[in-house]
């Protein structure tokens, strides 16, 4: 472990233009506070990673002991080599740069990554993969975080720590079309979607497309934890 006692573990961030709080309204760096109340719950350091240059992210990583690539905007199509979907959202270019070049960063040092939503898109996109960019059923209300249950596959890192089925929070409009190189899918929803991936090359990498940070059950975090402590 990188940083001695608890492991230190570094969640991506949004940049946001125009963020309101007392008298000031300035761009702002931010995160939804389940986030690193996860991390701290399931026994990390919680260090909040904002955009920056591509060409830091393996220093960034350097000095990480895992990594989360959290939820957010939909990734931009001509990563993936797509044309836009009217329905696809507007582009984070800043973020999409960042985190991919954060994701290539962990994979070369063998870094424990999680991706959330967004992030376990990125991770199949980083490893050569398509996106859907619309599916039906997956959000039932705008603004509202639904459940439904995920099915793990058995023997893959994810049943390892979830080995039932179980009800996770969700909100996502897109989803894995082809896998990445080298990832396989450890979990699926009822209607068929790929709901987790993993790299079973990789010594911990692993996607989920619900939001733990939203849930009450730590395993999934707890699992990164344990496996950045032991590096």
């Amino acid at each position: 472990m990188v940083n001695g006692g608890r492991p230190l573990i570094g969640v991506s961030t949004y940049l946001e233009a125009g963020t309101r709080w007392g008298v000031w309204e300035l761009e702002a760096a931010l995160l939804p506070a389940g986030y690193p109340r996860l991390v701290q719950r399931s026994g990390g350091l919680a260090a909040m990673l904002p955009p920056d240059a591509p060409e830091h992210a393996a220093a960034t990583v350097a000095r990480l002991d895992g990594l989360v690539v959290a939820g957010g905007p939909d990734v931009e199509p001509v990563h993936y080599g797509a044309e836009r979907d009217p329905r696809t959202g507007p582009p984070a270019r800043e973020r999409d740069a960042w985190e991919l070049a954060l994701i290539d960063a962990v994979l070369a040092a063998d870094v424990p990554l999680l991706g959330v939503c967004r992030g376990m898109q990125l991770l199949n996109v980083a490893l050569g993969g398509t996106l859907t960019q619309h599916i039906d059923g997956h959000v039932e209300t705008v603004g509202v975080f639904g459940h439904h249950p995920v099915k793990p596959v058995p023997g893959t890192l994810y049943a390892e720590a979830v080995p039932e089925e179980s009800d996770v929070p969700t909100y996502h409009h897109q989803a894995v079309d082809r896998l990445g190189s080298g990832l396989l899918a450890s979990a699926h929803a009822a209607d068929g979607t790929v709901e987790a991936i993993e790299l079973p090359a990789a010594g911990w990498v692993l996607g989920v497309q619900w939001h733990p940070e939203m849930g009450r059950d730590l395993r999934v975090m707890q699992a990164l934890v344990r496996a950045a402590a032991t590096r």
